[in-house]
């Protein structure tokens, strides 16, 4: 990725986990990676989504991603769904 790091244009923090790449989905100032394992990278601004620290071990096996501006929503393999980011623009599926 490429552009002003604040917004997600640096991704060499998570360089090294970016391998077998299958899909990659964009929120303000963030970008998701899903790889072909179905493990989840995330980098950007983390007040926009990419603070998922919380959430890491709940991010396998994903099979589908869905952004807004500020959240995200994934399928997991087993069919549920996990939700993040800010719960006003629909992070919070609780």
């Amino acid at each position: 990725s490429w552009g002003d790091p604040e917004h997600g244009g640096d991704c060499t923090v998570v360089q090294d986990r970016l391998k077998n790449v299958q899909r990659l989905q964009a929120a303000k100032n963030t970008f998701i990676a899903i790889s072909a394992n179905g493990s989840v990278v995330i980098w950007g601004l983390p007040e926009c989504c990419s603070d998922c620290l919380t959430l890491q071990d709940r991010l396998m096996n994903m099979q589908q991603l869905q952004a807004t501006v500020m959240a995200l929503a994934a399928i997991l393999s087993d069919g549920s769904v996990i939700a993040w980011g800010e719960p006003e623009h629909g992070g919070d599926c609780s």
